[in-house]
């Protein structure tokens, strides 16, 4: 098999980045692919960098043995605090992944922004510094998200304890007149139905899947890495280190054929 077929890696603190695993799938439909589900260390977000980036390199070296031409950060955290050490380390290609506020003030009519994210995307220096370029005139509501990503790894995705949580960290940003809400975390998604009934109609919702699907496709296309076999059907792989029930259970309205979920030691 050559290196054109070889599978692009994902990696998580668990099953949110399978949200920009789908959208990378979309457009990029011959696309064979390898996820893993870091479960049994979510969430990053309540980690020290140090820490954050040896889980990265775990991670990595994990796909990096699965032959994977090309690693997506599908964490939020993980590509605030780790990506320019990836980058300087490895010499495979990585697509990062951080929250979309750029779009978001481009598109704010009350120069009121809020952002939903983990303590550890919302402390990055990396954070800081695209958050650092916005015009003075918008203001950033920062909220972090704590306690989501646990629910939704526990498969408690549409559980009153989620609702609550919801409600409490929304209806601030209800009050402050916010218009864009930027979801800083790629388990966040999968709330987006949840998000809307509480905000309305009125709250733009932004995240960062179909940017990150494009992106992708550019840099195959720039390393010319991109899978052109016209007659080998897809194949994608899914690890996680632990309970795979929820990582099913997020799974189970999926469209794509040819996934296949492991259990991995490590």
């Amino acid at each position: 098999m050559g290196s054109n077929n070889f599978p692009i890696g994902f990696f998580d603190s668990g099953i949110g980045g399978t949200s920009i695993w789908k959208e990378v799938l979309t457009c990029l439909p011959k696309e064979n692919t390898i996820y893993l589900s870091d479960s049994k260390n979510a969430p990053y977000g309540e980690k020290t960098k140090e820490e954050i980036i040896l889980l990265c390199q775990k991670n990595i070296e994990f796909l990096l043995k699965q032959n994977c031409k090309l690693i997506v950060v599908a964490c939020n955290t993980a590509t605030t605090n780790a990506i320019d050490y990836l980058r300087s380390t490895y010499t495979i290609p990585f697509i990062g992944i951080e929250p979309a506020i750029k779009p978001a003030a481009l598109s704010t009519k009350t120069k009121k922004i809020s952002i939903l994210a983990t303590k550890g995307t919302l402390n990055s220096a990396l954070f800081e510094k695209t958050s650092g370029i916005i015009e003075k005139d918008i203001q950033i509501q920062e909220t972090i998200g704590k306690g989501l990503v646990e629910l939704i790894e526990n498969g408690k995705l549409h559980s009153n304890e989620m609702t609550t949580l919801l409600n409490s960290y929304l209806k601030p940003m209800i009050a402050n007149n916010t218009d864009c809400l930027v979801l800083g975390c790629t388990h966040y998604p999968y709330l987006i139905p949840q998000i809307r009934k509480i905000v309305g109609e009125n709250i733009q919702i932004i995240d960062s899947g179909e940017a990150v699907a494009r992106q992708t496709k550019v840099i195959l296309n720039k390393y010319k890495i991109a899978n052109t076999n016209e007659i080998t059907t897809p194949q994608h792989l899914l690890y996680t280190n632990n309970n795979s029930k929820a990582l099913k259970e997020i799974l189970s309205n999926s469209m794509c054929e040819n996934i296949k979920i492991e259990s991995a030691n490590f």
